[in-house]
């Protein structure tokens, strides 16, 4: 580990905590973090030259496998023409398309340059069409770092916030009303108090404490709960769309959404968001309408180039049968190692937490032993498999995930925990 301790050692003195977003840090699971050098297909590769079989896939866009050589070349073809204008092209109004194509609830879409942007336009554009301030979140759910989401609640149902990070002021919090994930009872404990909240906005699949699915008719009441008391439904797919269906998590349980937040997949591994909605939503943004938003680089060549491919790509129905495949052998062999864990699963996102109980929301994820997952993180390092840094983080599975390397790991996986129990 050469390499990556100097390289850490002098990113330390020169960027926060050693790196760009925290989760690389391994703080989760202690270590020095594995600078990485490369990667193809299903495997990265460390400046160390060691090579892991990786389910963090660039924490989900990574879904074709790493550098697909027709993303590639398609990302190099456009480059040569420059990088960004600040000027519409074709590709924005291609992808565009492609997007409300697969999307059910999406008529026109926006393009952002990141996850964080898209859910704070979203946030914002449901706050000025209803004209209304509240809004409402979930335990365990991560929509970015906007100041309105870097929120918690307190320990009674619809409790007003608290600031979750010093520099959000708290008048802001206050807005933020924060509730536990698969509760309706919360839910509608919380409408009965509150006539101003604007939306609530969830992931339909939690991926952001762990892989945590929505129990049966769950998003079907929160559904109905927003559409009774006038609020907007903001469906955080930036995970989730195009990865558990072409059409995202309200293709695979039949829910839509007044506003769809999209990222990752949408920009075939290079930095892009999207929100989109109705045609009466959407045209309250400017310069349509008044509602302000703006971006140098959204919809810039390269994202929207890689975007289209791996779209394109995803249109093909197959996909997700082997995605699906491949996901089960995976988790069923990670299941089969005689360890008292935990795995949930939707499509080809999932997490293996160190639990004995269901996982259904953060205070049952909360429960998970991390100690022991940093050790089996470190064991699978050892065998050559790179898992999440945090058990509170999905893995994802890709289709350059061939069955021999799921076999490959569910091999590694027996290894590490038998050295673990040794």
């Amino acid at each position: 580990m050469t390499q990556s301790e100097k390289l850490f050692a002098t990113a330390q003195n020169l960027i926060p905590g050693g790196v760009n977003s925290p989760v690389r840090a391994f703080r989760g699971v202690g270590g020095t973090p594995r600078f990485i050098r490369s990667a193809r297909g299903a495997t990265i590769t460390d400046v160390d030259g060691n090579i892991y079989i990786d389910y963090v896939g660039s924490w989900g866009p990574m879904i074709l496998g790493h550098a697909d050589e027709e993303v590639v070349a398609a990302v190099q073809e456009v480059a040569a023409g420059g990088t960004s204008f600040g000027a519409p092209t074709e590709f924005e109004v291609e992808l565009a398309q492609e997007v409300i194509d697969a999307v059910p609830s999406i008529e026109m879409v926006r393009m952002v340059s990141s996850g964080t942007e898209a859910t704070m336009s979203a946030i914002r554009l449901a706050r000025g069409v209803t004209g209304r301030t509240k809004l409402v979140k979930f335990e365990g759910c991560y929509h970015g770092h906007a100041d309105s989401l870097l929120v918690k609640a307190g320990s009674g149902v619809a409790t007003l916030g608290l600031p979750d990070s010093p520099g959000v002021p708290a008048v802001l919090a206050q807005n933020t009303l924060t509730l536990p994930f698969n509760n309706v009872p919360a839910l509608e404990e919380v409408f009965a108090e509150h006539a101003d909240i604007a939306a609530v906005i969830i992931e339909p699949v939690v991926g952001n404490m762990g892989c945590v699915p929505p129990r049966a008719g769950y998003l079907e009441a929160v559904r109905k709960l927003t559409r009774d008391h006038g609020a907007l439904l903001i469906f955080d797919e930036v995970m989730t769309g195009f990865r558990l269906a072409r059409g995202g998590a309200q293709e695979r349980y039949g829910i839509t959404p007044d506003i769809t937040t999209l990222g990752k997949i949408i920009g075939g591994g290079l930095p892009v968001g999207a929100y989109g909605g109705s045609r009466d939503i959407m045209n309250n943004i400017a310069p349509a309408g008044s509602i302000y938003q703006a971006g140098t680089l959204s919809g810039n060549p390269l994202s929207m180039t890689a975007g289209l491919v791996t779209l394109r790509r995803l249109r093909d129905k197959s996909v997700y049968d082997r995605l699906e495949a491949a996901s089960k052998r995976l988790c069923d062999g990670l299941g089969d190692l005689g360890v008292k864990t935990v795995i949930n699963r939707v499509g080809s996102m999932w997490t293996s937490f160190f639990t004995s109980e269901p996982v259904v929301d953060w205070d049952s994820a909360n429960k998970s032993d991390r100690q022991r997952y940093g050790k089996f993180f470190h064991a699978m390092l050892d065998e050559g498999v790179y898992l999440a840094p945090s058990q509170f983080e999905a893995g994802f599975v890709s289709l350059a995930h061939t069955d021999a390397v799921i076999d490959k790991t569910i091999e590694a996986a027996r290894k590490a925990i038998h050295r673990l129990h040794r």
